[in-house]
């Protein structure tokens, strides 16, 4: 889209005060907790701090799916508002202008349904077509419904038809989609705390064992041999995470 406007891209997390730092410590947290555990040295910090970094990326993925969701369900809101202006009697510009006052007064001036908006207004200002702005937006933040929405939207105003009815007939249809993945979410919940205490359980064993038995695993540290064994135990560990990862995504991926 050929614009002036100044976007932010919405798949590029935008961390709230304070949010990165508490990210950091805990990734550091994290760093240490490895360093400690399988080599008790600090030159072990330098290479760990490799999963440090990938922690910080997986927090950040975390974040973003979660905002990816927020927006998703705002956006479902606002086009139910938008239907409802258009029944009224107002363009579907109008309509999503607006609907900016509503959606603040339902999630704040800085969500981010309302930076959306504001974005759209701006658009419409400088004569880009609506639904160029939506596909902007889809694109942006790479969310399903919003990208979904978008195409219909842009086929209703070549073709011509009712748009309340296929506007709020979308907005049923993202409803659906969200609640289905809250039901899935809510199905695995105990399948995500069950391998939470499995990614904890050798930490607080060796903690367990080296608090009740001091110098029980000093054979194991400072020396080669020592060193080999745990970075072998480090890898299977590391293995073992990323596999139940990828199963528990497989499984979201196939229940979706």
């Amino acid at each position: 889209m050929k614009t002036s406007l100044k976007r932010q891209e919405s798949h590029r997390y935008h961390w709230k005060k304070g949010e990165r730092a508490r990210a950091v410590l805990l990734c550091a947290g994290v760093t240490g907790v490895f360093a400690y555990f399988f080599y008790r040295s600090f030159l072990a910090l330098v290479p760990l701090s490799a999963i440090g970094i990938s922690a910080f990326g997986l927090i950040r993925r975390q974040k973003m799916e979660k905002a990816r969701e927020e927006l998703a369900a705002q956006f479902r809101e606002c086009i139910l508002a938008v239907a409802t202006s258009l029944q009224a009697g107002y363009s579907v510009e109008n309509a999503f202008l607006e609907c900016r006052q509503d959606m603040a007064l339902m999630y704040g001036e800085d969500a981010p349904i309302c930076r959306e908006l504001r974005l759209i207004k701006r658009g419409l200002h400088i004569n880009i077509p609506l639904e160029e702005l939506l596909v902007d937006m889809a694109g942006r933040s790479r969310c399903e419904e919003i990208a979904q929405f978008a195409q219909i939207f842009a086929l209703a105003k070549r073709n011509g038809g009712n748009m309340s009815e296929i506007i709020r007939n979308s907005a049923n249809l993202i409803g659906r989609q969200i609640e289905l993945r809250q039901e899935i979410q809510m199905l695995l919940g105990g399948k995500k705390m069950e391998l939470t205490i499995m990614k904890i359980m050798p930490f607080g064993i060796l903690f367990y064992i080296d608090m009740g038995n001091p110098g029980y695993f000093d054979s194991l540290y400072h020396n080669f041999t020592g060193i080999a064994v745990m970075t072998g135990c480090l890898t299977l560990y590391l293995g073992a995470y990323i596999l139940g990862e990828h199963i528990m995504k497989r499984i979201m991926s196939d229940m979706a």
